[in-house]
């Protein structure tokens, strides 16, 4: 899979904040909801937290796109 690059100049960025920046998702509720039913990844795992911190070299897939923090 080919990652975007998402680049922050913070610690960290939130996942339904990281997923709206790469344009996975329209609005914060589509990426609660997304997110809640499991269908989003963070480096290989299933993650139901939208408020999970990213970090740099953190990778995120969804429907079939991702993106790696850099």
């Amino acid at each position: 899979m080919n990652f975007e690059k998402i680049s922050i100049k913070e610690e960290f960025i939130r996942l339904d904040s990281a997923m709206k920046l790469a344009n996975l998702v329209v609005t914060g509720g589509h990426a609660k909801i997304v997110i809640q039913d499991g269908e989003v990844t963070v480096n290989g795992e299933v993650c139901t937290m939208r408020g999970k911190k990213l970090h740099k070299g953190d990778k995120v897939t969804f429907d079939g796109q991702g993106f790696e923090i850099v």
